[in-house]
């Protein structure tokens, strides 16, 4: 665990006791502070107080002691509504700040020579599978490095800093808002397209909390920018006020004159000399997909950037086992195979999967977001039917008449079974029954793992039932 330096022998209050809240209240423990904490969950109070942190409601205590609120990321404070803690934090002029700051300013107290490096990575879709793809480069060629923030685990349950760690984080809109002095030797920015819009007051809200993991870039960062969305595009082009960070494009829709971009499965890097082909991943089986193109020639520019050989990370990005829940194969059954991509959430993230595969019964649905399956016409020609589960099935049914073959199926176990069905009765080949639901999964499921997790039993639950059947 990291020790979040700066606040020894003073009072901080901690809103917000899950993952980040938990971690950020042990660390500024482990420095020397004064933690009182709070949650409106009455379970995680208490869990808290087990672990030895000390729980009072922040709403009747003097705040007078206190000198900066920690707030987890899933709390409100600006849109649609601020809590009502953050409404008092505000009243008394308490600063209000996320674990994300607490681990900058950890950083930043050690002097250069010793000081890890830190990539970040953000964007509307596809940075847990670019995190993890470049963590897995560094581990492969030898690196001291640990992955962390958005993904997996909380930043500050990272091991402790030392010279020539790197820490690879993986950052939200919710988490970059709450974080004014993180510097960033290598960022990346994927994509922007309109999601959690009431967190942010509208989509320039949203932008403007992504472009902060640029803020405090210095010379001799780099600034890894998609060129393949025309919000992201912009902000490349008008790279020069990001800072003082070098602005290195990236693209999987086009070749660049400067830059890394990727086309037929094959990166390649351009400057005002040369063009030169720097990895193959036609046969990275994880990699599958134009969104992962844009992803590995990301991956590629901070793996260089660290300092690692362009021969090894190509021999690295082979290797790469893919994330769970993101295009994840679970396996085939009957011919037919099944794919896991319980993370697409969002119709952006969808459009990804479906432009991945050929004949394709897609299992969608859940809690919709804003939007629903809009924009997602262009790929529907690789889908056979289409079977839809939780609260959107109905609207869902809706957008997709007259485009699509659909079945409604309530709930997901259903939905798998009809899928399959209908998958091994067709004469198209390589069938695949793809869950990639395109909304949030909290009408049926506490999170996109546990949604994930249940397909992948269900499949299970398939090949045994395929195994019995077989004759002797």
């Amino acid at each position: 665990m990291i020790t979040a330096i700066g606040f020894e022998q003073k009072t901080v209050a901690v809103l917000g006791l899950g993952r980040t809240g938990l971690s950020a209240a042990r660390a500024l423990q482990k420095g020397g502070a004064k933690v009182v904490a709070w949650d409106d969950n009455k379970a995680n109070c208490e869990a808290a107080q087990a672990a030895g942190i000390e729980c009072q409601d922040l709403t009747r205590r003097d705040w007078s002691d206190i000198t900066a609120l920690v707030l987890s990321p899933g709390i409100p404070h600006t849109y649609p509504k601020p809590h009502h803690v953050v409404k008092l934090a505000r009243a008394v002029d308490v600063p209000i700040i996320g674990d994300t700051e607490l681990f900058a300013r950890t950083i930043n107290a050690i002097p250069k020579s010793k000081r890890p490096m830190v990539i970040g990575i953000t964007g509307t879709n596809g940075k847990s599978t670019t995190t993890a793809l470049l963590t897995h480069i560094l581990r492969e060629c030898g690196r001291d490095v640990h992955e962390g923030g958005n993904i997996g685990t909380a930043c500050l349950d990272l091991p402790e800093p030392h010279a020539g760690m790197v820490y690879v984080l993986e950052l939200s809109s919710y988490q970059l808002e709450l974080t004014q002095s993180l510097r960033c030797n290598g960022a990346i920015l994927l994509n922007l397209s309109p999601d959690h819009l009431d967190r942010h007051g509208g989509f320039d809200g949203y932008v403007a909390a992504k472009r902060r993991i640029f803020a405090g870039q210095c010379k001799g960062d780099i600034a890894i920018i998609s060129m393949d969305d025309p919000h992201s595009q912009s902000i490349c082009m008008s790279g020069r006020v990001l800072g003082k960070a070098s602005v290195i494009p990236v693209s999987a829709n086009s070749t660049l004159s400067h830059g890394i971009y990727c086309t037929a499965g094959k990166l390649y890097f351009s400057n005002a000399t040369e063009v030169k082909l720097v990895a193959d991943i036609i046969s990275a089986p994880a990699l599958r997909g134009r969104h992962n193109g844009l992803n590995a020639a990301a991956a590629f520019a901070a793996a260089r950037h660290v300092g690692v050989s362009e021969d090894s990370i190509a021999a690295a990005m082979v290797t790469f086992p893919g994330l769970a829940h993101r295009m994840e194969i679970v396996g085939t059954v009957q011919g037919v195979q099944f794919i896991n991509d319980s993370k697409a959430t969002n119709a952006d993230s969808v459009r990804q999967a479906l432009g991945a595969f050929e004949n394709i019964f897609w299992i969608a649905g859940g809690q919709a977001k804003a939007g629903g399956l809009s924009g997602l016409e262009p790929a529907f020609g690789a889908v056979q039917k289409t079977f839809l589960i939780g609260e959107a099935q109905s609207a869902f049914a809706k957008q997709l008449k007259g485009k699509l073959d659909t079945a409604r199926c309530g709930t997901l176990d259903i939905a798998v079974a009809k899928a399959f069905d209908a998958a091994r009765s067709t004469t198209a080949p390589h069938p695949v029954v793809l869950l990639s639901p395109a909304c949030a999964s909290f009408d049926q499921y506490k999170n996109f793992e546990a949604r994930g997790e249940a397909f992948k039993a269900l499949i299970g639950s398939l090949e045994d039932k395929c195994e019995q059947k077989r004759p002797a």
